[in-house]
């Protein structure tokens, strides 16, 4: 599979980072939904690995979260999927996911796992910077994987720069101090995204939580390198007949 530098290589302005819940609508739904997705056009896609305490995540993907462990997702099960299709994959994969079940996983058991899949980066919002620096790092090193870490309106200049110095994938920055599926389009924001663009970080930056539609994916992706959609996606699918179609129509009204 490519890497995310990779793509950012080839790629520098309307990058756009799909999200879905693995095991959702159904528990075989996640290479449909891949597939889907990589063919319709998204540039990265992110695997939302479901789990019972989503913190980070609002409630379309809570709920998204909650249907696919009843369907009976898992950690292995994710990957035996991803596994199943690892040759067809010509976009870059990240797993997100929360590091309590990671932890009973494996932390290199887990990466191990998925550098042998091929996936690109890793998402923990819950993960300690100085956890992450004295015990995770140079795991995370060993197998070739990005960590790509979030960061809100609060996060601080000197914390930021410190986050750009340890990600190596892309720098995620939460468009506001609120969960997945919030929309927030006002000065403060937009204030916030000045700030950043002017900060001339070392990594990419993607702009997450709210962006729905075109108009929010295109006013995010002025400021950065794109954007990250997922709860507008997950609703799209919910209840589809037709992921691929349903699919493809959604992407399509975000980049044509």
């Amino acid at each position: 599979m490519p890497t995310l530098q990779d793509l950012f290589a080839k790629k520098k302005k309307n990058v756009l980072n799909m999200y879905f819940t693995a095991g959702f609508p159904s528990l075989e739904s996640t290479t449909e939904v891949l597939i889907a997705l990589q063919d319709a056009g998204a540039d990265i896609i992110e695997v939302g690995i479901p789990y019972s305490d989503p913190i980070a995540d609002g409630p379309v993907i809570q709920a998204s979260n909650m249907q696919a462990i009843e369907n009976g997702i898992s950690i292995e099960k994710v990957f035996t999927q991803l596994e199943s299709i690892k040759e067809k994959i010509t976009a870059p994969i990240i797993l997100m996911g929360y590091l309590n079940p990671v932890m009973q996983y494996g932390f290199e058991a887990f990466c191990k796992r998925a550098n042998a899949i091929g996936i690109a980066g890793i998402i923990l919002p819950d993960i300690p910077l100085a956890v992450f620096e004295n015990e995770y790092k140079a795991i995370l090193k060993k197998y070739d994987l990005s960590l790509i870490w979030l960061i809100t309106p609060q996060t601080s200049d000197e914390r930021i720069r410190k986050i750009d110095k340890l990600s190596s994938g892309f720098v995620y920055a939460v468009s506001s101090a609120s969960v997945t599926g919030t929309e927030k389009n006002n000065d403060r924001q937009a204030a916030y995204f000045k700030r950043i663009q002017a900060m001339k970080l070392r990594n990419p930056v993607l702009i997450g939580f709210g962006i729905k539609d075109k108009s929010s994916f295109d006013n995010a992706a002025q400021y950065c390198h794109g954007a990250i959609i997922g709860s507008a996606y997950i609703t799209a699918i919910k209840n589809s007949a037709d992921i691929k179609m349903d699919t493809t129509r959604f992407i399509k009204s975000i980049i044509g």
